[in-house]
């Protein structure tokens, strides 16, 4: 993920040696992730991502010219990774459950590869200025646009039962949202990841068979 946010992003960068670019990138949001978790997105300072990332003052500036354009930076990469990942995950799919099932799938795994971003994206969110708020949308409305689609596209095919495929699909997203947002929980019954995402297919397919 990081790898792809310097290539994207190669020209407003000013390093330009990739593995050195890279490896600072990821100790900067990094370090984002850990004071946001401490004390917010808003109330970090530059002079408080260079002390937990260790860069210096010049050396972040060669990466990003203000926390915004940092968050920017975040949120962009997060949503044209999880575009690519549910629109691959139904990749030479045919059969409506399938790609249903695909898609819940692939949100729940990639939010735990990739915890930290899905939990930042969310939480910080509430704080966030009109732009930035925009874009957090953006990344929410793609995931549950994708659900709603294939609902729909499975009640066309009279494959599955009429429903507000709209509705399914929020509730299918909030149930993507609590494996991140309340880890702890699930963490202290020793639910796995696969089980998870079994049981919220499970309860879909309920609604939808």
């Amino acid at each position: 993920m990081i790898r792809e946010l310097f290539r994207e992003n190669a020209g407003s960068i000013r390093v330009k040696k990739e593995a050195t670019a890279v490896k600072n990138l990821q100790r900067i949001i990094q370090a984002v992730f850990a004071i946001s978790m401490e004390k917010g997105f808003q109330a970090m300072s530059m002079r408080d991502l260079c002390t937990e990332s260790g860069l210096s003052m010049g050396g972040l500036y060669g990466y990003i010219q203000s926390k915004e354009e940092l968050l920017a930076l975040i949120q962009g990469q997060g949503r044209r990774i999880l575009e690519r990942f549910l629109r691959e995950s139904v990749t030479d799919l045919t059969d409506p459950f399938d790609k249903l099932a695909a898609l819940i799938r692939a949100h729940i795994y990639l939010s735990e590869v990739a915890r930290p971003w899905f939990f930042f994206s969310f939480m910080e969110s509430r704080h966030l200025g009109k732009e930035d708020v925009s874009r957090a949308l953006a990344m929410e409305a793609a995931t549950e646009k994708a659900l709603t689609d294939q609902i729909e596209e499975g009640i066309a095919e009279k494959a599955f039962a009429p429903c507000d495929a709209a509705l399914i699909a929020g509730l299918i997203k909030a149930m993507q949202q609590d494996w991140y947002l309340k880890r702890w929980k699930f963490k202290k019954r020793g639910t796995s990841v696969e089980s998870y995402a079994d049981a919220v297919i499970e309860m879909a397919f309920s609604r939808l068979a």
